[in-house]
């Protein structure tokens, strides 16, 4: 048991790293925040979190390994992630000023007039589970730090351990993103933010676009 605790605690250690890096999730979750508000942010959270169990499960199952030796399915991955994040990219570049009144907030935030909690989970979904990143990152973590005789149970257990912290991160950024104060400093710049945002992700596509299977 011990030694499952200490792969516990080295698998954390090097995940923390991991989490508050900048990428597509935290660009998401952000603009959630910001254009959406609270609650949708908090449910794309959730939805980063499950993909990141969609990536531990088939890492497990060895479907990991298959992906990061063939560059066929490598770029498959790749270039959906790529697609993916430069749509988001032009519909953010496109969008007009964002409502962030005191209603306009109130109603987003009761999901009323705001956007759909399958929209706003699936979302937080596709930006994780485009991400051919983890494919590699779990890859060499599992066999780096997690030996080959660890059940499968507990390997699970680790990465629902994993996914808790990430949304609990991404929650924390939904909650600090929205509150009042923040809202307001944004309010004034929307549309400037959106084009941000917008540019962030396709600068994110594009360097995506240009990485190779390793």
């Amino acid at each position: 048991m011990t030694g499952y605790f200490l792969e516990l605690a080295s698998l954390m250690a090097i995940f923390s790293f991991a989490i508050v890096s900048p990428g597509a999730d935290l660009a998401m979750v952000m603009r959630q925040s910001i254009v959406h508000g609270r609650r949708a942010a908090i449910i794309t959270s959730f939805g980063v979190g499950t993909s990141l169990m969609f990536h531990v499960t088939y890492t497990i199952l060895g479907l990991g390994l298959i992906i990061s030796q063939s560059i066929y399915l490598f770029n498959i991955v790749k270039w959906c992630g790529v697609a993916y994040l430069i749509y988001i990219g032009i519909k953010a570049l496109r969008a007009g000023k964002t409502d962030m009144s005191v209603e306009a907030v109130k109603g987003n935030e009761d999901g009323k007039g705001g956007q759909s909690a399958l929209r706003a989970f699936g979302l937080g979904f596709l930006a994780n589970a485009l991400n051919p990143k983890p494919v590699f990152f779990f890859l060499s973590i599992f066999s780096t730090v997690v030996s080959a005789h660890t059940p499968i149970a507990i390997k699970f257990g680790y990465g629902l351990v994993m996914a808790t912290c990430l949304i609990a991160w991404f929650v924390g950024v939904s909650l600090f993103m929205t509150t009042p104060r923040m809202r307001a400093a944004f309010s004034r710049a929307s549309q400037w933010i959106d084009r941000a945002s917008g540019l962030v992700f396709i600068a994110l596509g594009i360097k995506l676009a240009t990485e190779k299977a390793h």
